[in-house]
């Protein structure tokens, strides 16, 4: 069934020019329509228009905006969500003074959620997963990227993706999976890490493979995890097999992983709390998405990504939530905006360019997400009158998402 949206106060995000992101001061620019309508059908934007043109169109849906403004679903293009339990021991960890990486020494962190997983069923992940999606659709998410990571071993790293899997075919929201196997050296790994890379290379990506459980391959390569020869190995063999690279980047120090991405052509390389020129420098006239993750900053109080050096650098820049149970416990993109505007001085504009069209594009998936555009997917959330775009980041808590529709179906009231 079609569905027409009505008496749209504003329509944000719309975009005819076919690019696949948006790069330095073109990131400033939103382009919006006023008194508008819209029109989905088939799961895509079919058309939309101003009022006064607005179509009779018989046995659609019809959907009143009362004058709320319609933006596109944000797009996760870094999440962590199949995870079980908490971890809010670590909370109290951090809050007295240990470091990430001091957890991580202690046998907390990765590995803590992997002991966990380990003795969690798949149905049981799978319910605590699907709690997690329904927070973030409410909260405007259309387009999630999930990562295998915290089993660590093959059978679990299987269990994680086949869990992804069955997200993806019951969940309201599109989905993408990616085999995060190198996120830490494996208990029984321990003290052999070049071996634990063989078996990443040699059975794990296989098998994963196989089943046809991801689209892309990620490595956290960073100070007291993978190196950068390792990084090259893993993503060069997934690439054999089909997956597209993502990295973990320059969270703990500059590490190489911005310099491996380029080279190898990796769709993003996400964090990069960590950064100097020569990184933005390699960075210029690439096609891979420096992707920045600032509830991770935040929940762990370090430094944020100098998102304005990127930009100012002229290149395209993309945001995502990093959900996860240790380091970013919240898959708010809402509040990821604010915080790049609040703490790495981007735009309102600039910011939710970041988490629609740049991070549709650090998934490879901007031609069919990411700005109201005829032909792409219809997923857009509505919210209440607002007086202005920068309300949104700026009253970063204040409810306002009154309407969710996902593959051009309405699937939640708020």
């Amino acid at each position: 069934m079609s569905l027409l949206v009505k008496n749209i106060g504003t329509l944000v995000g719309v975009d005819e020019s076919g690019r696949e992101r948006v790069e330095g001061r073109a990131m400033a620019e939103v382009a919006t329509l006023e008194n508008a309508w819209l029109l989905a059908d088939g799961g895509r934007i079919v058309d939309y228009g101003t009022m006064d043109s607005c179509p009779e169109v018989e046995g659609c849906e019809l959907l009143d905006a009362r004058g709320g403004w319609l933006f596109p679903s944000f797009c996760d293009s870094h999440t962590h969500i199949v995870y079980a339990g908490s971890r809010e021991q670590e909370f109290l960890d951090k809050i007295n003074g240990l470091s990430y990486e001091e957890i991580a020494k202690r046998g907390g962190g990765i590995l803590n959620s992997a002991d966990r997983l380990h003795d969690t069923s798949e149905d049981e992940l799978y319910r605590q997963a699907m709690e997690r999606i329904d927070e973030i659709v409410a909260m405007g998410t259309g387009l999630v990227e999930i990562k295998s990571g915290y089993g660590l071993t093959l059978e679990d790293e299987l269990k994680i993706l086949r869990v992804i899997r069955r997200i993806r075919e019951t969940a309201p929201l599109d989905v993408r999976a990616t085999f995060l196997g190198a996120h830490a050296v494996g208990r029984a790994y321990k003290g052999r890490q070049e071996e634990y890379v063989d078996h990443v290379c040699l059975d794990m990506i296989p098998a994963v493979a196989k089943e046809g459980l991801a689209e892309y391959v990620d490595v956290f390569c960073d100070r007291g995890f993978f190196t950068t020869e390792q990084t090259e190995r893993i993503i060069r063999v997934g690439a054999e097999y089909g997956l597209r690279a993502k990295i973990h980047a320059n969270e703990l120090a500059i590490s190489g992983g911005v310099e491996v991405g380029v080279a190898n052509g990796a769709l993003s390389v996400d964090h990069l709390e960590s950064m100097g020129d020569e990184q933005v420098e390699a960075l210029r006239g690439s096609r891979t998405m420096p992707t920045m993750l600032p509830g991770c900053a935040f929940f762990l109080g370090i430094g944020y990504p100098p998102a304005r050096k990127m930009i100012d650098a002229g290149l395209a820049v993309a945001l995502a939530s990093d959900f996860n149970p240790g380091t970013a416990p919240s898959g708010n993109m809402r509040f990821v905006v604010s915080l790049a505007s609040i703490k790495m001085k981007m735009t309102p504009a600039e910011a939710l360019n970041a988490a629609t069209l740049n991070s549709a594009a650090a998934m490879g998936e901007s031609k069919d997400y990411g700005s109201i555009t005829r032909g792409k997917v219809a997923n857009f959330y509505i919210t209440k009158p607002l007086p202005s775009l920068a309300y949104l980041p700026y009253a970063h808590q204040t409810p306002v998402i009154r309407e969710v529709v996902l593959r051009g179906k309405h699937v939640k009231t708020l």
